[in-house]
């Protein structure tokens, strides 16, 4: 009898999980997997490969993820933000748990050593989520869920911000809170005495500039990989700091 029952509960949660992938456009999502890492206090999430650093600071929280190789892409990835469902698992998925959705702030590596997990190996899709958001989708003990997932829009508050690091003679800007596609893929810079200036990426969303822009206000233009560029001018003014982060007045 128990065993029919756990059939039955396995066959009604792959129902109800293709019901709802349908009802939301089965075209756009893709299997993976996902686990978690640190406690619920999220701290091991922070500092990540993204360039983030306080994911609570600077707005994200622990709405986020680590990805796999085959969705980091080297960082490219850094930025976007996914949606995520349990499924296929009686066992460990929470009945009508819906889904989440995180930004990807950090890079699960890949660990070929035999005796440790391959999850996020390529060409595997892994999430490896904050234990926060693993636990909204299935019961801890599980480890590791069996997903479906799918890029949706970044919905973020508030503009686009900058963080500025370096020396006179070199800026980095880290760039946070991107909406919509959420990952940058080019960023411009302009002195309010200088032309605009193409920054290159040094890591994750870690954009650097060989110049000295030191005494000017600044403006940039951020592209995302839709193709869609926003400008923000005169974020910051012509007394701003290394150190100190400018908000724009617009988003994506």
């Amino acid at each position: 009898m128990a065993k029919f029952q756990n059939l039955f509960a396995w066959a009604v949660l792959i129902i109800i999980s293709t019901l709802l992938v349908h009802a939301m456009g089965d075209d756009a999502w893709e299997d993976g997997a996902a686990t978690f890492y640190g406690d619920m206090s999220g701290g091991e999430t922070m500092q990540g490969a993204c360039g983030y650093g306080d994911l609570f600071q600077q707005g994200y929280g622990l709405d986020t993820a680590a990805l796999s190789t085959a969705l980091f892409n080297n960082g490219l990835t850094c930025g976007a933000c996914f949606e995520i469902m349990c499924v296929n698992d009686p066992q460990w998925c929470i009945p009508n748990a819906g889904t989440i959705k995180i930004t990807a702030t950090n890079f699960c590596p890949p660990n070929y050593d035999p005796h440790f997990y391959p999850w996020c190996n390529p060409p595997r899709k892994h999430f490896d989520l904050a234990m926060p958001m693993f636990v909204k989708l299935a019961i801890a003990k599980a480890g590791i869920i069996p997903v479906k997932f799918r890029r949706v829009p970044c919905a973020k508050t508030g503009g686009v911000r900058f963080e500025l690091k370096g020396n006179p003679y070199w800026i980095t800007a880290t760039i946070l809170n991107v909406g919509g596609a959420g990952d940058v893929t080019a960023v411009k810079i302009k002195g309010s005495n200088s032309d605009w200036l193409q920054m290159q990426r040094n890591w994750g969303q870690v954009w650097q500039i060989g110049v000295n822009l030191v005494g000017q206000g600044l403006s940039f233009q951020v592209t995302t990989s839709d193709g869609k560029t926003v400008e923000l001018d005169n974020i910051a003014p012509g007394n701003w700091q290394f150190g100190q982060t400018y908000e724009g007045k617009s988003n994506f």
